[in-house]
């Protein structure tokens, strides 16, 4: 007599439908270039996908052309200075239904100036990408990160958020506000498992500084920019760097 083998397998369902071996998710905002690009190359290569945008379409297409493992990476043109970019770029987010690991609010413009004398205009301008992109960017991912009861929120501040300079106008006070921003979320969050930093980076290699008549070695590598915050991410849960302060080692521009 032919003998039936039953066997059962049992599956333990994850949450949320998350597949089993899931990478870990980063969400950058201005990631095409400069320190965002740095930073998403750095979180790839350990193993995360990437979710990022960009003004330009044109500078994503030729970022998942530059980057070695594109398929981790995911784009969407969007200027977060349009408040209704920012709610397409939550819902694009949103619907890959998968828990956001790390957030970073990296994008933002520099204007130099003086307040007395630079354009009408610069400081709305300035306050719309600076600050209240990461603001509102946060609000839209954090429900999803208090559901969890985890995350990491980077908001990348500046030198300019803690010592003013005579060229620093409209930018320095929206770095200013940014840093009051992280220090605030700190607070709210910290007894929920979401850990918050600051980035406060001095003059470092970026289109930013195009044009200006100063040696490579005056400035810092976007890489050392990077590593600091995958590192600062890599602590245990039982531990936070609230801000990082990293200059050029000859000291600031």
């Amino acid at each position: 007599m032919n003998k039936l083998w039953v066997i059962t397998i049992l599956l333990k369902i994850p949450k949320n439908n998350i597949p089993f071996e899931m990478n870990k998710l980063l969400v950058i905002t201005g990631g095409s270039k400069g320190i965002g690009r740095k930073i998403i190359e750095r979180f790839i290569k350990e193993g995360f996908d990437v979710v990022t945008c960009s003004r330009h379409s044109e500078d994503l297409e030729k970022l998942k052309a530059d980057i070695k493992h594109p398929g981790n990476l995911l784009t969407l043109a969007a200027d977060l200075t349009d408040r209704k970019a920012i709610t397409r770029f939550i819902q694009f987010i949103t619907e890959l239904n998968r828990p956001v690991d790390v957030l970073i609010n990296n994008a933002g413009f520099f204007v130099p100036g003086e307040i007395s004398t630079e354009e009408e205009g610069v400081l709305e301008s300035m306050i719309q990408a600076n600050l209240l992109s990461a603001y509102h960017v946060t609000r839209g991912i954090l429900p999803q990160m208090k559901q969890n009861k985890r995350g990491h929120i980077f908001n990348m501040c500046s030198i300019a958020s803690m010592k003013a300079y005579k060229n620093g106008g409209s930018y320095a006070i929206t770095k200013f506000a940014l840093l009051g921003f992280s220090k605030c979320l700190r607070e709210e969050l910290k007894d929920m498992g979401i850990r918050v930093t600051a980035i406060m980076p001095g003059a470092t290699l970026t289109a930013s500084w195009e044009g200006v008549n100063l040696p490579e070695d005056r400035f810092m590598k976007p890489e050392d920019i990077a590593d600091m915050v995958y590192a600062s991410y890599a602590l245990s849960s039982r531990s936070v760097v609230e801000e990082i302060i990293i200059r050029p080692q000859l000291g600031d521009i």
